[in-house]
């Protein structure tokens, strides 16, 4: 009887545990572990939908981030930007309800995936001042702009509207979001400055002005008029399916017939091609998706694995690109040197994803430090968890001291270098929810490698003509000091003259020196 009351008194504290419930006390997943991070993620999330709204909507990005310290631990965030605006009805979804969007079901390469980042936000925001966050959206010039104030309903995870108006905005379209939270403001590799720095160099048609709590304003003008390629909607490939969701993928579907379902819900399965897997997993091609059991589901998913399948299409994505990769590079970091290598696109898990890398030499860059590393994925930097990341240890094993650098056994490599590396995907894995580093799967790691490998052999060429070019110079300046003598001991142990054999030794100087600057001119070119 005891044990009887005891499960009648557990089972009435039981409850359903909302989304926002579980990461309000888990925010730490999402990247609000601390307040100076905090800050930043609020930043990096609120920028990075700024950007997926403008390209969205095919226009140049205009975005203006403003921090305004309120109290000691107090900032007040806002950043603005000139998209398309938001439909009056799903501001506050979007901002005050946690995994709501657009992109997580969609095949397509986009900064977001999803569904939590701003909402998060807001909620951290909540939690650490209790103040409403603030939204100005407008979606024409021929409308007012929709001003709201919202909280998150955590238990419900559903929005709280504290006000909701209509106003004037001096804008044609676009969205305005402040919000008010606890952080913390530092400058260095992690801080808001180096993320805007660091998106402006991935993300050259950016322009993008920056009010910092110091008051003072920095400017990042665009590298290039052009809006990257449009990435295209893809349907899933067949090598990315899983039981679970091969089943519930049919239960889901409007096809009448299994074959139909293969050839119209997946990418690169044509109507031949579904039939024969049907009939190698023993399943009538007329049979309805509904009516395929596990068991059936089962033989046909080894089917699929087992046939050789075209790879995704790529143009889902949208790699940056050499040219772009050097000019957001050359706009930010001031180097002798610099190369590019963006991969042709390969495919984990059915998900079509490319690498790009590059490199910076010389210039500025401290010679006696490890090599400066910036990370990004689909066009965001990441600035944590560096050495959890696929990136890191791509650039750890490859061997460095080829290419004319130092490099310890197991450690990144030293010198005046910066190397960027870019994974775009229709969907990135990384190894949490706060999306700080790239999971280390082999095919990604391999293209990485081959990346930068490429921009290896680059850079080692212009050290060794570098390196020689400077040998050449010093010795033909070291010659130059001793013409005279040496014309004097020539002219001593021959009938000539002192003067015609300095003359001659002038000329071959001279021809050495042509040859040399040459060699320079070329090793420019290149660069």
């Amino acid at each position: 009887m005891t044990e009887k009351i005891k499960a009648i008194e557990l089972a009435k504290k039981q409850r359903e545990i909302s989304i926002s419930e579980f990461f309000t006390k888990n925010r730490h997943l999402l990247g609000f572990d601390n307040p100076r991070k905090a800050l930043l993620t609020t930043v990096k999330e609120a920028v990075d939908n700024s950007l997926d709204a403008c390209e969205e909507m095919n226009v140049l990005p205009e975005v203006i981030v403003k921090i305004e310290q309120t109290s000691e631990e107090r900032f007040r965030i806002s950043v603005e930007d000139n998209g398309p605006g938001i439909v009056k009805q799903q501001i506050p979804n979007i901002f005050a309800k946690l995994l709501y969007g657009s992109k997580f079901h969609s095949l397509k390469q986009s900064r977001g995936q999803q569904g939590i980042g701003i909402s998060a936000s807001v909620m951290y925001s909540q939690l650490t001042t209790g103040k409403p966050t603030r939204i100005i959206s407008k979606i024409s010039p021929k409308k007012p702009a929709n001003y709201y104030e919202l909280h998150i309903d955590t238990k419900k995870n559903e929005p709280e509207i504290v006000i909701d108006k209509e106003m004037d905005w001096n804008k044609d379209h676009g969205t305005k979001i402040e919000l008010e939270l606890e952080g913390i403001y530092q400058k260095g590799k992690q801080g808001v400055e180096e993320y805007l720095k660091q998106t402006a160099i991935i993300n050259p048609h950016l322009h993008l002005i920056y009010h910092s709590p110091e008051n003072t304003k920095i400017e990042y003008p665009r590298a290039v008029d052009n809006l990257p390629v449009e990435p295209k909607e893809i349907k899933p490939h067949p090598y990315g399916v899983e039981l679970g969701m091969l089943i519930n993928m049919m239960k889901e579907s409007k096809s009448r017939n299994i074959s139909s379902f293969l050839s119209t819900d997946f990418s690169r399965v044509s109507p031949n091609l579904a039939k024969e897997l049907c009939n190698k997993a023993g399943i009538s091609d007329k049979t309805h998706p509904s009516k395929v059991s596990r068991e059936e589901a089962d033989k046909l998913l080894k089917v699929i694995r087992e046939t050789k399948i075209i790879s995704p299409p790529t143009n889902c994505l949208s790699p940056i690109g050499e040219e772009l990769m050097l000019k957001g590079l050359k706009k930010e970091i001031n180097a002798d040197f610099y190369a590019a290598v963006t991969r042709p696109p390969s495919v984990y898990r059915g998900n079509p994803f490319l690498v790009e890398a590059a490199i910076a030499y010389g210039g500025d860059l401290p010679k006696e430090d490890l090599v400066r590393v910036l990370r990004f994925a689909n066009r965001v930097p990441l600035l944590y968890q560096q050495s959890a990341c696929a990136s890191t240890r791509s650039i750890i094993q490859t061997s460095w001291n080829n290419y004319g650098l130092s490099q310890s056994k197991g450690a990144l490599p030293s010198g005046p270098v910066l190397i960027l590396v870019h994974v775009a995907s229709v969907w990135v894995p990384f190894t949490s929810e706060s999306k700080e580093a790239i999971a280390h799967y082999p095919e990604i790691i391999k293209e990485m490698k081959l990346a930068l490998q490429e921009c290896g052999r680059k850079v080692s060429s212009y050290i060794r003509k570098t390196v020689k070019a400077r040998e050449q110079k010093e010795k033909i300046s070291l010659f130059e000091k001793y013409i005279p003598e040496l014309a004097a001991a020539l002219s001593d142990l021959s009938d000539e003259k002192k003067s015609v054999i300095e003359e001659d030794l002038k000329k071959i100087l001279k021809k050495g020196m042509k040859n040399l600057l040459a060699e320079i001119a070329e090793t420019k070119e290149e660069k």
